[in-house]
């Protein structure tokens, strides 16, 4: 079979893009949204005020206030099956709560080293989430499992458009 192209409707199930803040979950997204002509949602918007309070505050959110944010972000997927949803879902967890909504849905997981990734953050004025919370999200980040669908991509020395032809060219997406 033939690479994706990037054609619209060249991914018929949704895709989430997911990391740590600063990983470029949003512009990836938004980048693959645009190659595929699907529509895109930054989960970020998708957090009520208690959640952007307390995270502009310095302090990591439980999963208690994560999991009512994550079935937000799940019934957008659901409403879109084949729309792009950038979203840290760190843990594996998380991951399974968004397949309740969307169980055939991708994830492209931005990898990428927290010093270059803590200077992306350094350069982002007036983002809600402080970079004094980047290490507690690399120490509750767990990579996807090999039974989940889903690729891992280096971001530390690629273009955006490198690691959205990444994900595009990734054989796992033929199978599917």
């Amino acid at each position: 079979m033939e690479p994706q192209s990037g054609r619209p409707g060249s991914v018929t199930r949704a895709v989430v893009v997911i990391g740590v803040s600063g990983s470029g979950k949003s512009t990836i997204g938004a980048a693959l949204a645009r190659r595929l002509n699907v529509p895109f949602q930054d989960a970020d918007d998708l957090h009520p005020p208690a959640n952007i309070a307390k995270m502009a505050a310095g302090e990591p959110l439980t999963d208690d206030d994560r999991y009512p944010w994550l079935d937000k972000v799940g019934e957008w997927l659901a409403a879109h099956p084949s729309g792009v949803m950038s979203c840290s879902a760190l843990k594996r967890a998380y991951r399974d709560r968004l397949r309740r909504h969307s169980p055939s849905a991708y994830f492209l997981h931005l990898r990428g080293r927290p010093e270059v990734i803590a200077a992306r953050l350094a350069g982002r004025p007036g983002h809600f989430m402080p970079a004094t919370l980047l290490q507690s999200q690399f120490d509750t980040l767990e990579p996807l499992g090999s039974d989940e669908p889903g690729i891992a991509v280096d971001i530390d020395d690629r273009s955006v458009d490198a690691v959205v032809d990444a994900f595009l060219n990734w054989g796992g997406l033929r199978g599917g």
